[in-house]
């Protein structure tokens, strides 16, 4: 059998380049593999972090309050809303005097002052009801929001009544003691208003009955 000749000095220099060649790219390729480990590393990091911020947003998130101005048309969802603020009126915001003396009977022909009482009513659900009520929520409706509504009422319908709302001949001016809730007499009159014909004129407040005795009875 022939023995294969000895390589000689260049063919062993050239062998030496290919070693030092592969064993560079062996180091390479394990760097490669601990970036590949860092960057799994990275979206099991970057995945925890979007689902703790989820379930935080998730508590931490109000309900919207629902919009006079934008309700639906059914009247079952219009008298739905009234009912719901007009117990929570009587229940919540006139048991404030100031609040008992800035809302008058002619409230409910007003769309922003229902709007604004809406509004305000679940803000203070929000503040005292469900996992994200908090005392400084609380805090917040008693000093800024049900202050700021209170404001806004009283220039805008400060010196209103069902009386400046009567337009035809021969209706009463004489004004008549506000119920617990003022104008509860009149939600029907606004459901059939607001759900069906809200962009047209609103309609007239029912005339005053007279009274035998003297005064106005409705």
């Amino acid at each position: 059998m022939n023995t294969p000749p000895a390589p000689g000095p260049a063919e062993v220099e050239v062998l030496a380049d290919l070693v030092r060649e592969v064993d560079t790219l062996r180091r390479r390729l394990g760097d490669l593999d601990q970036v590949g480990d860092r960057l799994d590393e990275l979206d099991r990091v970057v995945a925890q972090l979007a689902n703790t911020l989820a379930t935080v947003a998730a508590r931490r998130r109000v309900p919207a309050a629902p919009s006079w101005l934008l309700a639906s048309t059914g009247a079952d969802e219009v008298a739905v809303l009234l009912d719901e603020l007009c117990a929570w009126l009587a229940a919540v915001f006139l048991r404030y005097p100031d609040g008992a003396t800035a809302l008058p009977e002619c409230w409910l022909w007003h769309p922003d002052v229902v709007e604004e009482l809406l509004w305000l009513m679940h803000a203070w659900c929000a503040a005292y009801q469900g996992e994200n009520a908090s005392v400084q929520a609380a805090g917040d409706w008693h000093d800024r929001q049900r202050p700021g509504v209170l404001a806004r009422l009283r220039k805008s319908v400060g010196s209103c009544s069902v009386e400046r709302h009567q337009t035809r001949p021969g209706w009463s001016d004489v004004p008549t003691p506000a119920a617990a809730v003022p104008g509860l007499a009149h939600t029907a009159l606004i459901v059939g208003w607001w759900s069906a014909q809200r962009d047209g004129t609103p309609p007239e407040p029912p005339a005053v009955a007279p009274n035998p005795i003297g005064g106005a009875l409705r």
